[in-house]
């Protein structure tokens, strides 16, 4: 009987063993070279640059939308997006009402989006009062297109003042700042 209890004992110890040094060569084996990247070739137009402002660029043309709105004593926020809609700076200023920093982004949203100021874009409801129900619009003077070579690169919306056509005057401040 203690030979039977030996020769059990070095056999569950040997597959032990062997159970141990295979969980042991798996754990140190190096992992599976990961597959080859595919590569794109730009020369075959499968990519393309686009132009977009800086963060730098993008705050001195929002603040410098803020200023000419305190020079005429107005209280407004400023939105400036990027090419695909993106809030790249916002800025709200001392007094501006609750609904101004929405508002503003919308404006600068659809600017961009169909390169064009707000209040032309307004003027096109007339014939298609369905753009309205497009989601992050807002179809009311106080948005201005930044463009790059007639492009479309940025946005800036203003929101806060009495009308749209004063909210438009100062974000095209912003676009004009751009350009010194």
């Amino acid at each position: 009987m203690n030979k039977k209890i030996v020769f059990g004992a070095a056999t569950a110890a040997l597959v032990a063993a062997g159970t141990f040094g295979a969980v042991s060569a798996n754990a140190s084996a190096p992992a599976a070279a990961p597959a080859v990247a595919a590569k794109a070739d730009a020369s075959n137009k499968n990519l393309q640059q686009t132009t977009h402002l800086t963060i730098e660029a993008a705050t001195k043309a929002a603040q410098a939308t803020l200023d000419a709105a305190e020079d005429e004593n107005q209280r407004v926020s400023v939105a400036v997006v990027d090419r695909n809609g993106n809030t790249i700076v916002t800025l709200r200023g001392d007094g501006a009402g609750p609904q101004s920093y929405e508002s503003a982004e919308r404006k600068a949203f659809t600017a961009v989006s169909w390169n064009a100021p707000t209040s032309e874009l307004a003027k096109r409801l007339a014939q298609a009062p369905n753009l309205k129900d497009i989601p992050g619009t807002l179809f009311l003077g106080g948005g201005a297109p930044v463009t790059v070579k007639g492009a479309p690169v940025a946005g800036i919306g203003v929101a806060g003042a009495p009308s749209g056509d004063l909210d438009e005057k100062f974000a095209q401040a912003g676009v004009a700042a751009l350009n010194n």
